[in-house]
């Protein structure tokens, strides 16, 4: 009798897995294939503003139409990456699927016209939408729903940058900080890796950034990585709350969405000629170049916070990620001339560890860290991501994401709390 119920077990196991390979890869050939279009979508565009600088000016008219869409059309669209989240938690809602080519739309805007935003928050909301239309076709239940969805984030993530572990690992650690959820594992690893193959089987090429030689191990580099992870930690909770309370400052000061992101147009093109510049524009990819190439200015990685800090909070569509990553690099290779270490040892390091504090995501950013630059830094790497996560605070891009385990004893957080809760308690 005990040998026939293993057998059952053992068949049950085998039956679920098929189901979610069947699944999983059907989440990654949709998603990977909208990711393939919007990154092809999103190097015209990115060219289109290079090329014609004149474009900038139509920034607050994009802007403006882009939020009449979502407040005509868009409903709950507007929540974007959290509105994902408070699904799987919760579960009582739906995700619309015009949330795929509204943020497509709203994203592709912003780049033309000049905004500095990124690309993941695009990425993962096709991906869920996608997902919630496959789960409805199917009619899967609530339970596999909420796994599915994961999985859209994950596909969406891992395609979108070329890292197919890391986004496996996003999907399932930026619910809840904290706590894994592993009965997805398989279903977002699918999912991810479909992703990733499909979208590059469309010939869409990632960049690759080289850290160089990494150090000899020593007491006084350990000092120093640490050193610098505690900045990359601050550098991440910097920017979440910068964003979150541009945010708030720009819906308590305008009231109608469309008139916000009119006025904050101009705003951005007011900075663009105060600093003489327009390198802190669009996704931040030549300062990224730069920084795995040459020390950069101490400040490059503030005003590119700000930049992007100010996108976001006056309502332009866009991710947070990939600005994330120039902030990270940027501010590595600035203080790699003071620590006496090799810029691009540092700018890899930073690029993973500021993604790491804003989105409370250790273990997916260290994975994304092996994957882009190699496994000869990676204990660096993982001191980088862990402390930067500490020192980041209960805050992060995502005020849906809840708090599991606090990340010390002497801060009480109530059950099921978010960050949007703490934020709102400050």
């Amino acid at each position: 009798m005990k040998g026939y119920a293993e057998r059952w077990i053992h068949f049950g196991i085998l039956a679920s897995m098929l189901k979610w390979i069947v699944i999983g890869g059907l989440v990654g050939i949709f998603t990977g294939s909208a990711s393939a279009l919007f990154l092809a979508s999103l190097d015209w565009a990115t060219n289109t503003r290079t090329n014609h600088s004149w474009l900038l000016w139509l920034l607050p008219i994009g802007g403006a139409v882009v939020s009449y869409l979502y407040v005509k059309f868009g409903k709950d669209s507007s929540k974007g990456n959290n509105l994902i989240l408070e699904q799987i938690h919760e579960g009582n809602g739906k995700i619309p699927f015009r949330m795929a080519p509204l943020v497509l739309f709203g994203t592709l805007v912003t780049h033309l016209f000049g905004g500095s935003a990124g690309r993941e928050g695009t990425a993962v909301q096709m991906g869920g939408s996608i997902s919630e239309w496959i789960s409805k076709v199917l009619k899967l239940h609530p339970l596999d729903r909420k796994i599915i969805l994961m999985c859209g984030i994950s596909s969406g993530f891992g395609s979108v940058f070329g890292t197919p572990l890391a986004g496996t690992v996003f999907g399932l650690e930026v619910l809840v900080i904290g706590l894994v959820r592993y009965e997805a594992l398989i279903p977002c690893f699918i999912a991810s890796f479909v992703g990733d193959k499909v979208t590059t089987s469309w010939g869409i090429h990632h960049l690759h950034y080289s850290m160089g030689a990494v150090p000899d191990f020593s007491t006084l580099l350990l000092l120093k990585i640490v050193m610098a992870s505690v900045l990359f930690g601050l550098a991440g909770l910097f920017f979440s709350e910068l964003t979150h309370r541009l945010k708030a400052l720009f819906t308590k000061i305008f009231k109608n969405p469309v008139i916000k992101s009119f006025c904050g147009g101009f705003i951005i093109i007011g900075m663009v000629y105060l600093f003489g510049t327009r390198d802190y524009l669009g996704l931040g990819i030549p300062l990224i170049q730069q920084s795995f190439s040459e020390s950069v200015a101490p400040l490059t990685f503030l005003l590119k916070t700000i930049f992007t800090s100010v996108t976001l909070g006056a309502g332009f569509q866009g991710g947070e990620v990939t600005p994330l990553f120039a902030i990270g690099s940027t501010l590595g290779s600035a203080l790699a001339q003071y620590l006496h270490l090799s810029a691009p040892f540092l700018a890899a390091i930073g690029f993973i560890s500021v993604f790491s504090g804003a989105t409370n995501t250790p273990i997916a950013c260290f994975l994304m860290g092996i994957e882009l630059f190699g496994a000869e830094g990676a204990v660096y790497m993982f001191i980088g991501c862990i402390i930067s996560f500490l020192f980041s605070g209960h805050t992060g891009i995502y005020t849906a994401q809840r708090i599991g385990i606090s990340k010390s004893r002497s801060v009480m957080i109530e059950e099921n709390a978010t960050l949007g809760s703490v934020f709102n308690k400050k």
